[in-house]
């Protein structure tokens, strides 16, 4: 069987570059595979909804998705722009289920978005929490139940904050089980 391709990890409109050398190093130990930080030319404009004055993260998506490469295993953009679905009023990120790409935001992980103190280090952990379980839905993970796994919906920040960077031992298994 031949191996994998890597993960690439792809800047969509991010001025925190220095952010993606950390979680490219999380997400390589958490899958067990290569990752990649890369750059596509990925233009957000078309995605922006004026009304909402976001951008719409299932265009972004399939944005990613026309463009990765070829030896892609997933692909994961990360961006600072304010995401949302048409059904919610903002998302963290989205992803295919059992598919090859998603994407995640740093937009409404930042402490200052919420009149706080600026905190790197949390919002590194927010980004790796959120890069995660948004990976973890490629690989045909749902929501879980479990307070503590990564895997738990987030709809507030505070609920990412609680949780661990950890699948569960039900995910982990159903995650193995993909290999």
């Amino acid at each position: 069987m031949n191996e994998p391709g890597p993960i690439y990890i792809v800047p969509i409109h991010l001025p925190m570059i220095s952010l993606l050398k950390p979680l490219s190093e999380k997400i390589a130990a958490t899958f067990h595979c290569l990752t990649e930080i890369t750059s596509l030319p990925i233009n957000p404009t078309s995605t922006y909804d004026p009304k909402r004055n976001q951008y719409n993260s299932s265009m972004l998506l399939a944005e990613l998705i026309t463009r990765k490469p070829e030896n892609t295993y997933r692909i994961l953009g990360v961006t600072d722009l304010d995401l949302f679905i048409p059904i919610l009023t903002f998302v963290f990120g989205e992803a295919q289920l059992n598919g090859a790409a998603a994407v995640v935001s740093i937009h409404r992980l930042q402490n200052q978005f919420y009149g706080l103190t600026r905190n790197d280090k949390l919002l590194e952990a927010r980004l790796e929490k959120e890069a995660i379980h948004e990976l973890g839905h490629t690989f045909g993970l749902i929501h879980c139940r479990s307070d503590l796994c990564v895997m738990n919906v987030s709809t507030y920040v505070e609920y990412i904050d609680l949780k661990t960077p950890h699948f569960c031992q039900s995910c982990q298994k159903v995650y193995n089980e993909t290999l």
